[in-house]
């Protein structure tokens, strides 16, 4: 059984959907009355510098997400690393003060940060490994009303519980087969203006040629329909 039929067991098959006359699915009500910011989502492409080989896709079919060695194979490929830099790069061109950046580990967290400091972009990092004190004073940093732009790299702390309501965009550069993860770390710049953040916002998705991937933030409230009862 999936972790997806096990929650659906736990509460019995049991979903509360909202539902709104006049919407056909309840993310148009929430872009509408702006609770949510309206997303523009974009890709970032780059020329691979490995392809998965036949036996590689078969064996992550088989597993609930990609194994650390496959994410640290994602951190190595400098050709990837480039392009988010670029793709960081072009969101303070278009005037994002406040970036969150989802790596896939924690090394390549740092490494981005330090990529990006070298830039001249003020940047810093967040992840179990650090301490919390000093997470408490990067994340307040983060979430204060100074003007200039900062970018916070992350990996594992803040796809949920994390409230900095002037994030205006985010790049994810974890790849995952979860719709949940996906979701998690898209809602963390989807505040819209009802709940204290922005009118719009940006999310940038690196594509990884031939893996699995997500794109459209309705999608976590229609999937794994066949495990539900609707309530």
């Amino acid at each position: 059984m999936g972790v997806d039929e096990q929650l659906s067991e736990f509460f019995d098959g049991s979903k509360v959907v909202l539902e709104v006359d006049g919407y056909d699915n309840p993310v148009e009500y929430l872009l509408k009355e702006g609770y949510l910011a309206k997303p523009t989502f974009e890709q970032l492409t780059y020329r691979p510098e490995n392809t998965p080989t036949a036996a590689e896709l078969k064996k992550l079919a088989k597993l609930d997400d990609f194994s650390d060695e496959m994410l640290e194979t994602f951190a190595a490929n400098n050709a990837r690393n480039l392009a988010i830099l670029q793709g960081v790069q072009d969101l303070l061109r278009r005037g994002h003060r406040r970036i969150i950046l989802f790596a896939v580990s924690v090394r390549h967290a740092e490494d981005l940060a330090a990529a990006l400091t070298a830039y001249g972009v003020e940047s810093s990092v967040v992840s179990g490994e650090t301490p919390l004190g000093r997470r408490a004073a990067t994340l307040k940093t983060f979430k204060s009303n100074v003007e200039r732009p900062m970018v916070l790299c992350n990996f594992g702390v803040l796809t949920t519980g994390f409230d900095a309501p002037q994030t205006s965009a985010a790049i994810i550069a974890r790849p995952t087969k979860s719709l949940v993860l996906f979701s998690q770390m898209v809602g963390r710049a989807t505040r819209g203006p009802k709940a204290g953040g922005n009118d719009t916002c940006e999310i940038v998705t690196v594509h990884d040629p031939t893996y699995p991937g997500f794109g459209d933030i309705a999608e976590a409230f229609f999937n794994w329909e066949d495990v539900w009862n609707d309530s």
